[in-house]
């Protein structure tokens, strides 16, 4: 996919979504459950789409409420509900909606006391936190399509094990979605919404206290505080717009806060590398703004809208790339957190730099490899048998200081903090750190590109076998093994992993959008990772 002349420019006017056409078109438009784009379904975060697609609408978010309170029912979940939204413009209404089917359900759940916004890692903090206290198990709901463009909605489910829920879970709940469509919403209770508003049910919480309160048992926010080091926190209008103000009075930061306002258009975005706004903060052509100001900080970051992923902006790099980032971090924390057990591993998702596998060899730690999706750290989290859980497109949480679990969802803000503790301490940035591991391990070169596929395209590239690929070499090398199941828990990967001694692919179809990736990576050259690159298109294309 080729670079949009717009990439990395302020978003022009014409590029800003008509907010009243998006939420007439929740309410006003009816999707077709005959076809396939306008059901209900579940990715590796969600149910996606958009109300002028008919694919996020008023009717979807009914039926996938009833099908979660349903679940919980046949669960035996009846603990409290926390339930967050994003600042996309369809998460509001979504909200709403959803609240006249849990208050007509008799679900105890709790939304944000001052009609904010709440991160997704806020909420898996406390389903953790008070499944930690109390008999009765709490779960979550998490309304947000993530970094997408504005026009898009999202809607996604935490089991109470805090983190994403599995296919096990989403499977469930979104064949009865579907059913639910099917039969008209005759099975869906909900109440009028004045009435859901006021249900004893529906109770009105303080989510930002309980988690700024905390932060401290998972980062080291003194060292931050009097190191003074001066702090940029943009929070590009996402969920966490009040969060870094707290964090920052909390504990006495010197923090200069962006975009801490909801606007739905995301007017102040620049435009990502297909010139549309997404709010993306692993994109250098999203944060390009940031990245401006890059020499006004000692340490800079960014969130994307749910605040789930990190954006590490350095005075000595720009946009620290998320898969370096990734490994200072885990060599960072592995020397700097004496409590932790030598026995924990590290989880990487098998599209991650295998620069992690070098600084786990080098700290004598063992590596999970699993397939793309948070969703296959929870348990290592939970019971603290891995210390770690990075995906490469920015996702990441590690435990507390004492080795328990801090969130099983990812977690930006607490990232974005160790990039600031760890600045704070050694006095120097984490590109600097990287430069380090470059000089000890080598370069690895990485991009990840993408393409075009239907939904039916998408779908063949997810379902390839290891005896599909008939090449013996890529890029000069021979080629030692064609992956289709993790080497950490060999689960499904969705696409294939084809690996040589200096380089590697993988393909894999988005689960949200019309797109397949192509990950790549070398440790010799740019040249040689072009020709990854083009092998890879090369192989793809022969199944498209």
């Amino acid at each position: 996919m080729s670079l949009h002349p717009l990439a990395g420019k302020a978003a022009p006017q014409s590029l800003l979504i008509n907010v009243p056409e998006l939420i007439a078109s929740y309410f006003s438009l009816v999707p077709d459950p005959g076809i396939q784009e306008q059901r209900v379904s579940f990715g590796t975060s969600g149910h996606r789409g958009s109300s002028l697609k008919r694919s996020f609408n008023e009717r979807h978010i009914l039926a996938i409420t009833q099908a979660v309170c349903d679940y919980r029912k046949e669960a035996g979940i009846n603990g409290t509900l926390f339930m967050g939204i994003d600042t996309h413009a369809l998460s509001w209404p979504a909200q709403l909606t959803a609240l006249q089917v849990l208050a007509a359900n008799e679900v105890q759940v709790c939304i944000d006391r001052d009609s904010g916004y709440t991160p997704t890692p806020v909420i898996s903090h406390a389903i953790l936190t008070h499944n930690s206290n109390v008999s009765s198990l709490s779960d979550g709901i998490v309304i947000t399509p993530s970094h997408n463009p504005p026009m898009d909605g999202g809607f996604k489910y935490n089991p109470p094990h805090g983190g994403p829920a599995d296919t096990d879970v989403t499977g469930i709940i979104q064949k009865n979605s579907n059913e639910l469509l099917e039969n008209n919403l005759t099975a869906v209770k909900f109440l009028p919404l004045a009435q859901a508003q006021q249900a004893a049910s529906v109770t009105p919480y303080d989510y930002i206290t309980p988690y700024v309160d905390d932060l401290d048992a998972v980062i080291d926010m003194q060292a931050i505080a009097s190191s003074k080091i001066r702090i940029g926190a943009d929070a590009m209008g996402g969920s966490g717009l009040a969060y870094y103000a707290a964090i920052r009075d909390r504990y006495g930061l010197t923090m200069d806060i962006f975009h801490d306002y909801p606007d739905p258009t995301f007017s102040f975005m620049h435009c990502d590398k297909d010139g549309k706004i997404r709010m993306d903060c692993s994109s250098p052509y999203a944060m390009a703004g940031l990245v401006d100001l890059r020499h006004d900080f000692a340490i800079a970051f960014g969130n994307d809208t749910d605040f789930d992923r990190h954006g590490i902006v350095t005075p000595s790099s720009g946009l620290l790339n998320p898969n370096h980032y990734l490994a200072v971090a885990i060599d960072y924390l592995a020397a700097n957190r004496p409590a932790w057990s030598k026995e924990t591993a590290i989880g990487k998702t098998l599209v991650s730099s295998s620069i992690i596998d070098r600084v786990a060899a080098d700290i004598g730690r063992k590596v999970e490899e699993v397939p793309v999706g948070f969703k296959w750290f929870v348990d290592g989290l939970l019971h603290g048998s891995i210390f770690f859980g990075g995906e490469e497109s920015a996702g990441a949480s590690f435990l507390r200081k004492d080795g328990t679990v801090w969130t099983t969802d990812k977690d930006g803000i607490i990232l974005n903090l160790l990039a600031a503790e760890i600045t704070a301490k050694t006095g120097r940035d984490p590109g600097e750190h990287y430069l380090d591991l470059v000089n000890k391990f080598g370069e690895p070169i990485y991009a990840r590109i993408e393409a075009p596929a239907t939904p039916a395209q998408k779908k063949i590239l997810k379902n390839l076998a290891a005896k599909d690929i008939k090449e013996t070499t890529l890029a000069g090398e021979p080629i030692q093994a064609i992956l289709t199941k993790a080497p950490g828990n060999d689960a499904p990967i969705g696409g294939l992993k084809v690996v040589t001694e200096n380089g590697w692919f993988a393909l894999r179809p988005s689960g949200t959008e019309d797109i397949y990736k192509i990950y790549a990576e070398s440790f010799i050259d740019t040249a040689h990772l072009k020709s990854i690159q083009e092998e890879a298109k090369t192989i793809a294309g022969k199944f498209l």
